[in-house]
């Protein structure tokens, strides 16, 4: 640490000098990076007791008097909130110098952690939308109510709609308030009183729209990209996690977080709230350009990274192919599946570039189709079959199609799985690989199984990432004296 210049990263504050004096901000890194650095995760009232008992952080502080955890906390919440990730690289650049790390070959993984959540606060967008559409029905009920029982005599009638905007319904309610003359301080309720039709009508109304805005609300913290979140943490989604050796998994809140290893080390680490791996390939691969400048040459990934999107955005940054696709292992491994004749990807062509299938009959091409959440235009190929009629291979190519087979074809994608696999069966990709099993995987696990660190402990996706940074930069650290030590002891 003494190689790196921190007094960026705390400058004081101007503002009022009495009260006790600040504590010396980078003797309190220190003794938080070695805290994680020796236990993986360590708790803010176990690095105070350290820095009472253990010589070694009483060394840190160089005569300062023992923090207390409040101190850590104040300082870790204020301080490394929006400087960890430039203390990350800043350790990071020094020890990949003296360490000669290569940044070309990269190996990535995720994993789901439990989030500092309850588990059964869950809300499911698809259930608030579907509740909100049953609401509309018994909203436009209730306005031909009021039309029909009482605003007729008046003169008056509510226009009805299909779906209800809150603004049209909060105008609605205080034109019929003003119309039928209410008064809300007049309103009755409890044993032996009678509600008025007018104050029935207005309080339903009052109640529906309450119930609108809670599911406006909800919709709008799970946004476009996720499903659910939970009520104690609105980053957290809820994700199948395994639980046990057997694979047996539960439904937890949790997030999805990434690391980019590069021998050994941990080079860029993210945490999103999405459950797919997909999804998270591009926004990880942006931060490790934003921290080091490039994107890696070999970004090696399994197959829960291979997507057409992911494919070509590492075709636009001058990235290899070295992640596998869904149905990699059964391409490589399963000849049957492979070579199967009745597969579209498989038919042989006549002179006109017409696919004929094994029966000898030509497959026409009906349409293109847009393939949904797909941001670089990908559309597949829709054929059909110009005669499956008496066809002595229907059991085989298409049981349950009624009429003619119609099958679907992106021949870009086709190619490109084809160069994917290409480049992962070399010898090169093949050492890439089982790196990446060793190095990627071996992470997690040391960090998950060996120091224990299964869930999280601070919420919203900014503590979230700030609280595996330090967890991260503990890492690489304790690896690299590791590695300081053995060559030592070798010597």
């Amino acid at each position: 640490m003494d190689h790196i210049d921190l007094s960026g990263y705390f400058v004081e504050k101007k503002g009022c000098k009495t009260g006790r004096p600040r504590c010396d901000a980078e003797k309190l890194l220190k003794v938080i990076l070695f805290a994680f650095m020796e236990q993986g995760f360590c708790s803010l009232r176990e690095i105070e007791k350290l820095c009472r008992t253990d010589i070694r952080y009483m060394y840190l502080l160089d005569d300062m008097k023992a923090p207390s955890f409040v101190t850590f906390g104040n300082f870790i919440r204020d301080e490394l909130t929006t400087a960890i990730e430039k203390i990350f690289i800043d350790v990071n650049s020094y020890i990949f110098k003296a360490d000669n790390v290569d940044l070309q070959h990269t190996y990535i993984d995720g994993t789901k952690i439990e989030a500092n959540a309850n588990k059964y606060t869950w809300v499911w967008k698809k259930s608030c939308m579907t509740n909100r559409d049953k609401m509309f029905t018994k909203i436009t009920a209730l306005i031909n109510a009021m039309n029909n029982d009482v605003l007729y005599l008046l003169g008056v009638k509510f226009e009805t709609r299909e779906e209800y905007a809150i603004e049209y319904l909060e105008t609605l309610i205080e034109k019929y308030s003003d119309i039928v003359g209410l008064d809300n301080s007049t309103f009755v309720n409890g044993k032996g009183h009678r509600r008025s039709i007018h104050q029935k009508q207005y309080e339903e109304m009052a109640g529906y729209i309450s119930r609108l805005k809670n599911y406006a609300r909800h919709i709008e913290i799970c946004g476009e990209s996720r499903n659910s979140y939970s009520k104690t943490d609105h980053d957290a989604t809820f994700m199948r996690i395994k639980t046990d050796y057997m694979g047996n998994d539960r439904l937890l809140p949790a997030y999805n977080m990434q690391i980019a290893i590069c021998d050994e080390y941990i080079a860029a680490v993210d945490a999103k709230p999405y459950a797919s791996d997909m999804e998270c390939f591009v926004p990880l691969m942006e931060k490790f350009h934003d921290l080091y400048g490039h994107y890696p040459k070999y970004p090696v990934a399994d197959a829960g990274y291979g997507s057409y999107n992911n494919y070509l955005y590492c075709e636009e940054h001058g990235m290899e192919k070295f992640m596998k696709f869904t149905m990699f292992e059964k391409e490589t491994k399963d000849d049957k599946y492979h070579n199967n004749p009745y597969r579209i990807s498989n038919f042989r062509q006549d002179e006109s570039g017409n696919l004929i299938c094994p029966n000898g009959k030509s497959f026409i091409y009906k349409y293109d189709r847009h393939v949904k959440g797909n941001r670089y235009g990908r559309t597949e190929e829709i054929y059909e079959c110009e005669d499956c009629t008496g066809c002595p291979y229907k059991d085989d190519c298409c049981r349950k199609a009624g009429g003619n087979r119609i099958a679907r074809l992106n021949r870009e994608l086709t190619a490109i799985h084809r160069e994917v696999i290409d480049n992962l069966e070399s010898i090169h990709g093949a050492l890439l690989r089982m790196n990446r099993s060793i190095q990627a995987e071996g992470t997690f696990g040391t960090i998950k199984w060996n120091r224990t660190y299964k869930r999280l402990f601070r919420r919203g996706e900014k503590a979230v990432l700030l609280e595996f940074t330090l967890i991260s930069c503990g890492f690489n650290l304790y690896k690299y004296h590791n590695k300081k030590n053995r060559q030592i002891r070798a010597a």
